[in-house]
């Protein structure tokens, strides 16, 4: 068991940047992957980016090249760096510890203005 901490959410301006973090309560080694994903209001939560323990990255088809995945093994943290933020990109952030298990956080909100 782990537990997730994100934190970063904000309401910002199209075209604005913001990093959210994710604190685990243990080694985030002993995942094979950690993960960041989304869910707007009325749609299916979906995968935004993931890193492997090796460091392997994939993202999702409508962030790739404006988010930047990355994590810190010794903070046992998590990060997503965001720019060039759309209103689309709107919606509850979660992190997530895992492949076929996950552990999820509690969601930190970001807002995108138009």
């Amino acid at each position: 068991q782990v537990q997730l901490v994100e934190s970063g959410g904000d309401l910002v301006q199209a075209g604005g940047s913001l990093r959210l973090s994710c604190v685990a309560s243990r080694s985030i080694l002993l995942f094979s992957a950690m993960g960041w994903y989304r869910q707007a209001p009325g749609k299916q939560r979906e995968l935004v980016a993931r890193i492997s323990s090796g460091g392997s990255t994939n993202y999702g088809d409508s962030v790739q090249g404006r988010f930047t995945i990355s994590r810190d093994n010794a903070k046992n943290t998590v990060y997503l760096q965001m720019n060039s933020l759309k209103p689309e990109d709107t919606a509850v952030y979660y992190c997530a510890a895992g492949v076929t298990h996950i552990y999820w956080g509690q969601g930190t909100q970001v807002t995108v203005s138009s």
